[in-house]
């Protein structure tokens, strides 16, 4: 039997694998940082062994209280991710049980997404007359920081349109979010589908796939190459630290913008759900009213979101201004947003074999246009 993590966004460190049955392994920090839950490796000649696999360092993970009803994902063929039902956690340790039925099985925290697959998705964008895609930069890693701009027609944005952008993955190990931004363009593309032609009549897209390669590539779960957490880095960003922040930030400044949406995924909270800029002190009453009926279009759209589970409201002027979402909602007056997925299952429509899954990341994508349609008309009023 071999474990190996050599490989894109691959973390594990072996402590011992002598013995199938009580396999000791550790999760490696993101560099530079204390931060740590990502895991993402291989076990090979293990087919028909009863594996028993022990992340020693668990209770020390970045979001202890997300390994609380969690299951492992596992795949034969790295397209497919179900779910191990035989994971527990106690005493500081997440323990996975299982039986390999080919001689390799991968094991994730999350389905992912792999930095390959990111170019796949970004050629296969292009190969729309609607899409145009501007390097905007390059990371601390030297990986292309890719802006995906969907006009209709292909041609320079419209001032009469309304100006959207949508971004992820600022903490790479979240690679549910990508899986969302796929589902996303894929319908945002899509020249039969009607919410999209219409959408893309009063509203012209900007889109960053993937905010964080690099952290993505080693196999981070929450920063860059730096250690940089990028999304506390918005008011300050700069390009020695924190160059995807940076980039993006003047992107917008010269583009202008009414809405954004920042895609992310949360361990603990068994939920889709909306965090907004609630403590920001200059979010206008309507722009909150706006907020309030995206997510009731949204839930209409796709009920695998919801509106009642979400974190606690900070009181007005208390929030953390370098947060994305705050940032951009005090420096624009937009109506700016986090979606949140989890990283267990949606406890309101669960699915014990799959879990929360990246089919259902990419129909949530879909939903989102939706909801942003209904109200597309208002933004930036």
């Amino acid at each position: 039997m071999h474990i190996s993590d050599s490989f894109d966004a691959g973390n594990i460190e072996v402590l011992d694998a002598s013995d199938p049955t009580d396999v000791r392994l550790e999760i490696r920090k993101d560099h530079g940082s204390d931060h740590f839950q990502w895991f993402y490796f291989r076990v090979s000649g293990a087919r028909g062994v009863a594996l028993n696999l022990r992340l020693t360092n668990a209770g020390k993970a970045s979001y202890v209280e997300g390994w609380n009803g969690y299951h492992a994902c596992f795949s034969h063929d790295r397209q497919t991710w179900r779910r191990v039902a035989d994971t527990s956690y106690a005493d500081g340790t997440l323990t996975i049980r299982h039986t390999p039925a080919c001689d390799a099985v991968y094991f994730a925290y999350f389905a992912p997404y792999s930095i390959e697959r990111h170019h796949d998705l970004v050629a296969r964008s292009l190969q729309s007359p609607l899409v145009q895609q501007e390097l905007l930069g390059r990371t601390l890693d030297g990986q292309d920081l890719d802006l995906l701009r969907v006009t209709e027609g292909g041609g320079p944005p419209s001032e009469t349109k309304k100006r959207c952008w949508v971004f992820a993955r600022q903490h790479p190990g979240e690679s549910m979010a990508e899986h969302f931004m796929e589902g996303l363009l894929a319908r945002l593309l899509d020249p039969t589908d009607p919410v999209s032609r219409t959408l893309l009549r009063k509203a012209d897209f900007w889109i960053v796939p993937n905010m964080n390669p690099d952290g993505s590539r080693r196999g981070h779960l929450r920063t860059n190459a730096a250690g940089a957490n990028l999304n506390r880095e918005w008011l300050e960003p700069s390009m020695a630290r924190s160059p995807e922040v940076y980039l993006v930030r003047e992107k917008m400044h010269a583009t202008g913008l009414d809405f954004a949406l920042d895609v992310h995924g949360d361990e603990a909270l068994p939920y889709n759900f909306i965090a907004g800029p609630d403590g920001v002190a200059s979010v206008s009453a309507t722009t909150r009213a706006l907020q309030a009926e995206f997510e009731a279009e949204f839930a209409a759209a796709n009920p695998d979101f919801q509106t009642k589970h979400g974190y606690p409201v900070p009181a007005p002027g208390q929030a953390n201004m370098t947060m994305a979402t705050n940032w951009i909602a005090d420096a624009f007056g937009a109506l700016s947003m986090t979606l949140e997925m989890p990283f267990k299952d949606n406890a309101n429509l669960p699915d014990p074999e799959f879990g929360w899954s990246p089919a259902r990341c990419e129909r949530l994508g879909h939903g989102a246009l939706a909801a942003l349609l209904r109200i597309v008309d208002r933004l930036g009023s």
